[in-house]
């Protein structure tokens, strides 16, 4: 199964992979590649970047919103396979090497067996590797603020909750928000159509990530690019507002 590629702005395509997304980011040859789904979906995270006229030897860099295995479940492949750096924030560092883990547990899940979504998104996880151990054996913590020196020129912005280093990034120029899981556009365990945080069993910190809607709400821009969820067009500080409105 192919995944399903869609492009959003001049270089800019947001790929969804097996219920999780990633960003591919195109200057001339070179590629910025956001996330990279679940260990399971390579070959979806491959074709995705041969269909945009890439490949994974013209990665410049693989940006980790955060460390859970459905986002960073082929760093470590492209990392060791090609080279390719892997950042993410110095707070998610030791996250992506496995220092410690911060994701739903099993017991969480079953707790939540009972709503609905849940036991066929588990399967589908447990199917794509969602309980693999997938550490990054060399992240490398952001070099320094503003706009790091690659394609699409990203923004990186801290928006702890979700996991302790949890970041998005903000394409000024272009107007998008790569938002990662802190405002996400959809999820299968979820009920709910639009913008909004996801449910509570999947945050490390949950008020945290309620208060980094204050950083979303910062942002200018007109195009949302979640982890989950469909393409958000409309403003960003709205789409956050009504994640807030939502998870009150």
């Amino acid at each position: 199964m192919q995944a399903d590629i869609r492009q959003v702005a001049d270089g800019i395509h947001l790929v969804h992979g097996s219920n999780t997304n990633w960003v591919i980011l195109t200057e001339g040859d070179a590629v910025t590649l956001v996330d990279t789904g679940y260990p399971g979906d390579r070959e979806k995270v491959l074709a995705s970047l041969a269909a945009v006229g890439s490949s994974p030897e013209a990665v410049t860099a693989v940006l980790v919103t955060h460390a859970h295995n459905d986002h960073l479940g082929s760093a470590e492949y492209l990392s060791s396979t090609y080279g390719t750096p892997v950042y993410t924030h110095e707070a998610e560092v030791p996250h992506a090497r496995r220092d410690f883990l911060h994701q739903v547990t099993v017991g969480q899940v079953l707790r939540n067996a009972w709503r609905p979504g849940v036991v066929p998104w588990a399967v589908h996880a447990l199917r794509s590797g969602g309980t693999a151990h997938v550490p990054v054996a060399q992240p490398r913590a952001f070099p320094g603020e503003g706009a790091l020196d690659l394609p699409g020129r990203p923004v990186p912005v801290h928006t702890p909750g979700h996991t302790a280093g949890h970041c998005a990034f903000h394409l000024p120029e272009a107007g998008v928000v790569i938002s990662g899981d802190g405002l996400v556009n959809g999820h299968p365990t979820s009920r709910l159509e639009g913008p909004q945080l996801l449910p509570v069993m999947f945050h490390h910190d949950r008020g945290g990530a309620l208060a980094s809607l204050d950083a979303f709400e910062a942002l200018p821009g007109d195009i949302l690019l979640p982890g989950h969820g469909p393409v958000y067009r409309g403003s960003v500080r709205e789409a956050a507002g009504r994640a807030r409105e939502r998870a009150a």
